[in-house]
């Protein structure tokens, strides 16, 4: 046992929160073990570095890592109320942390792990299984490697396992097949992929932020190009839901997003189709066809841009003992704070080790993947969580269930349209 307590606490994932798991450990004198699937910390978030976030830096920076750069670097805090793009935060903050010995000399790259354990015990083995270090194998740049490790916090997000296109959770039919013309998550329209985009029809699938910022980028594209056309399919069947709070949202940039694509939908710059869902894309001569789960409605576009959510991937836990939520694939606890069957407002109540821990002790899911395939999730939340997470590894379960965390409301559930929908709708104000 005591063998197994000197061993390090792994994290899978070296993203935003990953890192910040990394600077509690540090901070308590525990050792870390980070693996990161891409060639850099934050490769996710490099992937969408043109996008500009709607937090300030204030919410940005997590206090542990801020003192291990101050007390290690002549690293400058940018000013609290500046607002970032996703490339700003990276290169300003997480290359900075991860280049800090304490965390470089126990960082990974090009390490993807593809499943967890206890060494020795399978999913349905007893034995000696608390006792036990937790096995992690990884791809490395030389092969299989295995590692061991007393705890376990997976922080590898969701970004890489994108929702399809296709309705209830499948691929639709062709999905595959039309690859090249089908994009997932944010494209940069803009700049890098402008000519992809010129002149086309695009379809752009999902009614979150990432849609939203997708929409906002294409409809600018078609203000300077014409023949440039905009075309938005969300599931949802009241356009008005798609607004958020506006200026009730105490995260300004946020609430701005929504006025702003609610004035591009009004002006005729976006066509907005509600109540689609798709079941299959289709070659035609023309373009490609769009079909939705009834068959009677078709559009037709050039491409198409997927920002319908992402979904955990859960395949390399499977020897280890969760606790999952049925609807929402988060732990068992988390499940009903985030669902969006039930919990409309958008902000969640801050959480930590207790409503994160699973029947396998000492593993915890943190940051995005915790989520599952739920939405709303702020970067301050997963800081939140892996500061209670780190607490309670270091015996310090006063500190572990303590909150340090308010989170900004988002202002939805003060407009009642959360609500308006025929079935499974909540009265207003029981979620907050």
């Amino acid at each position: 046992m005591t063998e197994n307590k000197d061993r390090p606490v792994a994290i899978i994932g070296a993203g935003p929160i990953g890192l910040a798991a990394a600077s509690n450990l540090v901070e308590r004198g525990l050792k870390p073990l980070i693996f990161e699937a891409g060639s850099t910390v934050a490769s996710s978030m490099r992937g969408w570095g043109h996008v500009r976030l709607f937090t300030p830096w204030a919410y940005l920076i997590d206090p542990p890592s801020r003192r291990l750069l101050e007390s290690h670097t002549d690293w400058q805090a940018p000013n609290n109320d500046d607002v970032p793009y996703a490339r700003e935060l990276v290169e300003q903050f997480f290359d900075p942390l991860a280049g800090i010995e304490s965390i470089a000399e126990n960082l990974h790259l090009n390490h993807k792990v593809t499943a967890i354990a206890r060494d020795g015990h399978d999913r349905m083995k007893n034995g000696v299984r608390e006792d036990s270090p937790f096995l992690i194998v990884a791809d490395t740049p030389d092969g299989p490697r295995r590692y061991f490790a007393q705890s376990v916090i997976d922080t590898s997000g969701t970004w890489t396992t994108p929702n399809p296109l296709g309705a209830g959770g499948v691929l639709a039919d062709g999905e595959d097949q039309f690859q090249d013309r089908i994009r997932y998550g944010m494209p940069d329209i803009l700049d890098v992929e402008r000519t992809r985009y010129v002149g086309k029809r695009v379809l752009v699938v999902g009614s979150g932020h990432s849609a939203i910022g997708s929409v906002l980028s294409l409809a600018e594209l078609a203000a300077s190009e014409p023949d440039t056309q905009v075309a938005w399919a969300v599931r949802k069947t009241d356009p008005r839901k798609l607004w958020g709070g506006g200026e009730a949202d105490e995260i300004a940039e946020r609430g701005k997003l929504g006025t702003m694509v609610a004035e591009s939908v009004n002006s005729g710059a976006v066509t907005l189709f509600t109540g689609l869902s798709i079941s299959a894309v289709r070659a035609r001569d023309d373009g490609l066809e769009v079909v939705d789960v009834e068959g009677n409605r078709q559009l037709v576009v050039d491409e198409i841009i997927v920002a319908a959510g992402a979904r955990p991937d859960l395949s390399m836990l499977r020897e280890l003992r969760l606790d999952l939520d049925v609807a929402t694939e988060s732990s068992r606890a988390l499940g009903p704070m985030i669902d969006p069957n039930f919990h409309s407002c958008g902000t969640v109540k801050p959480h930590g080790f207790e409503e994160l821990k699973h029947p396998e002790d000492g593993f915890f899911i943190a940051g995005m993947k915790s989520y599952g395939r739920a939405p709303t999730f702020l970067l301050r939340t997963g800081y939140e969580q892996v500061r209670s997470i780190v607490a309670h590894l270091a015996g310090d379960d006063e500190a572990a269930k303590r909150l340090e965390l308010i989170l900004p409301e988002t202002g939805v559930c003060s407009t009642n349209l959360a609500f308006d929908e025929p079935s499974g709708a909540v009265p207003a104000g029981r979620c907050c």
